[in-house]
């Protein structure tokens, strides 16, 4: 990446929400120094890099804040620029005081996620990393601070770099034969070779893209739908396992209209819950369009909660097994507080018995539900796709490596098979924002690898 795509404007803005006891505002660019220290008491262009200071914010006549500046020096910032950053009070007048001072002196207003894009366009992360910064951001448990964690770290760089080195590998391969096979003395890599080193680089990349279904339910919490005929405690239910009163309770039947969700997290994983209309027959058409929501939502989910307050018809169990094929069924059986245990029978095993009312077998309800997910624990090496983009360019990535081995098993000429392996090269380039495999890099793989020159 060059630096002149970067606008040589020196940046400012506030880093923090506001509304908080102390607030930090980030300067970054050439002038970040000179500007800093005409509005800060203790700063000078010569402030050694990576210190920190008490001073006083003025205006030239009067004080505006006491503050702390920590002073960054490029190439050794956030942004790879001179960069500053002001620890000052939070009040919203101190806040626009200071950034009033800093546009008078010389700087602009950031643009939305201007300063990682310069950290992107300087050198300092990849696209995908500068990605993860916003889903660091708006993660809302453990498992998407880890992810977004991973990726900031570089870790799914560290993998498309392991495959770039391998297409490197590969097209060095292709390049000895296109180029040398007229040397007799020459030994160079196989068909075979070539086919297990595609096979390998496939194979990964399939992994990768696979992690995308983890990655999204994660991300954007895992649909669990409640569905159940009227009045078996349904919106009950809803309320005990987000622990808030989100829906209406009431014993007329057909209370719940519409479909509700809310999210709640069981170990750390998000899940989204959503209370359905009661499955009815009904002349109420209000009511049907609930009902035909439900339908629609119990599609969605990819786990089932089939609330009763009875044992269910043989045909009722059939039909709702048929409906949730694919889906993970949890079979629950409500108002339990009012059966004795000898009435407790599961009919479908397993059934969780459970008093929504009176809090009885939730704990091993919400257990259970976890247990459906069927969700790896999320660990600070792994890496899992989370981005739309990052899983189309793959499964394009995929397509064009599984053409590179249908083209090495059907023995059609090099030259074809390297404008597939190109493509692969040209998706990776994509996802971290990194140039494609230049004439150089092959040509010095080749001369380090391989015997050329003998």
């Amino acid at each position: 990446m060059t630096s002149d795509i970067i606008n040589n404007d020196t940046i400012c803005a506030l880093a923090t929400q506001a509304g908080g006891a102390i607030a930090i505002i980030r300067i970054s660019g050439n002038q970040t120094l000179p500007i800093v220290s005409s509005v800060c008491s203790s700063i000078a262009a010569t402030t050694p890099a990576n210190t920190i200071h008490f001073t006083h914010i003025t205006d030239g006549r009067e004080i505006i804040d006491e503050a702390m500046v920590s002073v960054f020096k490029a190439p050794h910032s956030y942004t790879g620029e001179d960069s500053a950053e002001i620890s000052c009070h939070g009040s919203t007048y101190i806040i626009q005081q200071i950034l009033n001072l800093l546009v008078a002196n010389g700087c602009r207003m950031a643009n939305p996620g201007e300063f990682t894009m310069r950290a992107y366009l300087n050198g300092k992360m990849d696209l995908s990393q500068a990605e993860a910064v916003a889903d660091l951001i708006a993660s809302t448990n453990k498992a998407t601070h880890q992810m977004a964690m991973s990726q900031l770290r570089g870790h799914f760089s560290s993998e498309l770099s392991t495959l770039r080195e391998q297409l490197l590998e590969l097209t060095s391969l292709l390049e000895l034969e296109l180029d040398f096979s007229d040397h007799e003395d020459l030994e160079f890599a196989d068909r075979t070779q070539l086919l297990n080193l595609s096979q390998t680089i496939e194979k990964r990349i399939t992994t990768l893209a696979q992690s995308f279904k983890t990655g999204q339910a994660l991300k954007n919490g895992i649909p669990v739908a409640i569905i159940g005929n009227t009045n078996v405690g349904k919106s009950t239910l809803l309320n005990r396992l987000i622990h808030d009163d989100k829906a209406i309770v009431s014993n007329i039947h057909g209370t719940t209209r519409d479909v509700i969700e809310d999210t709640t997290q069981i170990n750390g994983i998000t899940f989204r819950f959503i209370d359905t209309a009661g499955l009815r027959d009904t002349q109420d058409e209000i009511e049907q369009m609930g009902i035909e929501r439900s339908y629609k939502k119990l599609k969605e989910a990819t786990i089932v909660i089939w609330l009763n307050d009875k044992k269910p018809s043989e045909d009722e169990i059939q039909k709702m097994t048929h409906l949730t094929q694919g889906k993970s069924l949890i079979a629950v059986q409500n108002k339990v507080d009012k059966l004795a245990p000898t009435e407790q029978h599961p009919w479908m095993n397993p059934t969780y018995f459970i008093s929504g009312k009176h809090d009885i077998g939730i704990n091993a309800l919400e257990q259970a539900i976890y247990s459906a997910a069927d969700i790896p624990e999320v660990k600070e090496n792994d890496v899992i796709i989370t981005s739309v983009r990052h899983f189309d360019t793959l499964m394009q990535a995929k397509d064009n490596i599984c053409r590179v081995i249908n083209g090495l098993e059907s023995q059609i000429p090099a030259d074809l098979i390297a404008e597939d392996l190109r493509l692969v090269l040209s998706n990776l380039s994509e996802i971290t924002g990194e140039g494609q495999i230049t004439p150089q890099e092959t040509l010095n793989n080749i001369f380090s690898h391989f015997c050329v020159g003998k």
